[in-house]
């Protein structure tokens, strides 16, 4: 049997996700490998948690990448937090706080879901409600970056209002890490994820993850089995910890990918890689809307890094974007959801994010409705 070589063609990735990755980050992955195990590796994976932690904002002991993507990173969030017959208050306003609700639901939850319509926040006041009327709630989940929707969800109202409870904050920011501003222990979040392929610039396969020690006593005072063996945090931070005790496998060329995407980010500084994404996303936020597109998320809290956006009517958005990959090699992401078949999904993320691509993606966009 002859097979010829996987050769992935050439393209712009500016979608919602992958984002464009580093040679450097690439290299990283395809250095030697070593056992999962090996001391040299166990050092790296040390040096990781440690550069998570900058980023995160936190000084959260039990900090770690999970071997899996995103959405790993929510099922670990949520299955060692929740049991069965917690009451789980979730913001819903996109494809992803619904998948948390899903979630909560399948590890036994009563879940109380906020529905905004998609492009709003979830204001703190429908919080503050929420929990007047449900006392009991185990935790409160928001999506800090609505990737369906393009929505900036405010964070530290909620956090003030939940730091003196026994009642958990946890926090989806798998498109906001180091992409906009967050502070994990200023504004009081309990249990936080993201996800590697966004505005880290790293290929997918990991999920950044913290814990506060908050989150971590009521792990240890579970009283039943966490529904997952393989993100069971109990066993995994065995591995990750001092005592090193196997667990699994652990994916070593991700991790030496995503130690060399974190080493860029802190090289660059956290704050200036806020900025960048800032400045580069309104300029084409700005631009976009010269060419008669509706920028779908509510005003002063749109991402500047994934821009969700609709078409007038007559544009046929779906043809739009083919000819977009196979004329100009430019990726971009539809709609999801209440926006599918009227919206793009523009992710200016990582390296992504910078005045050449949006020039680029601009041009291409003139081109194609010129023609």
């Amino acid at each position: 049997m002859s097979v010829a070589v996987a050769s992935p063609p050439e393209r712009l990735l500016l979608g919602p996700g992958p984002s464009p990755v580093h040679p450097e980050v690439l290299a990283a992955q395809a250095r030697s490998m070593v056992g999962h195990l090996d001391p040299w590796f166990l050092e790296v994976a040390d040096q990781m948690a440690d550069m998570l932690r900058h980023v995160f904002r936190t000084s959260n002991r039990l900090t770690y990448a999970v071997s899996g993507t995103g959405s790993a990173g929510m099922e670990t969030a949520v299955t060692n937090t929740v049991e069965p017959g917690d009451t789980v208050i979730v913001g819903v306003n996109g494809v992803f706080g619904g998948r948390i609700a899903d979630t909560a639901r399948r590890a036994g939850a009563d879940v109380v879901a906020l529905e905004e319509p998609w492009g709003r926040i979830v204001p703190a006041d429908r919080v503050a409600s929420a929990l007047k009327a449900h006392p009991q709630a185990k935790l409160v989940a928001l999506v800090h970056a609505e990737t369906s929707t393009g929505v900036h969800q405010p964070l530290e109202e909620v956090g003030a209002l939940l730091a003196e409870t026994e009642t958990l904050f946890l926090v989806d920011t798998v498109t906001g890490l180091a992409g906009v501003p967050l502070e994990v222990d200023a504004w009081h979040v309990d249990v936080v994820y993201s996800g590697t392929q966004k505005c880290l610039s790293v290929p997918p396969g990991l999920a950044p993850i913290s814990f506060s020690e908050k989150a971590e006593a009521v792990i240890e005072r579970r009283s039943s089995t966490v529904r997952s063996w393989y993100l069971d945090v109990e066993a995994v931070r065995r591995y990750w910890g001092a005592e090193r005790a196997y667990h699994h496998t652990a994916p070593i060329s991700a991790v030496l990918g995503l130690h060399e995407g974190l080493r860029r980010v802190l090289e660059e500084g956290l704050e200036t890689r806020w900025a960048r994404h800032a400045e580069v996303g309104g300029l084409f936020q700005e631009h976009i809307q010269d060419r008669d597109a509706t920028l779908l998320a509510q005003e002063g809290h749109r991402l500047p890094q994934l821009t969700s956006f609709a078409w007038p009517d007559g544009v046929d958005e779906g043809a739009l974007r083919s000819r977009m990959l196979h004329d100009h090699g430019i990726e971009v992401g539809g709609g999801l959801g209440d926006f599918k078949g009227r919206a793009w999904r523009v992710g200016l993320m990582g390296e992504g994010a910078t005045h050449a691509n949006v020039d680029r993606l601009l041009h291409a966009i003139d081109e194609l409705l010129e023609g």
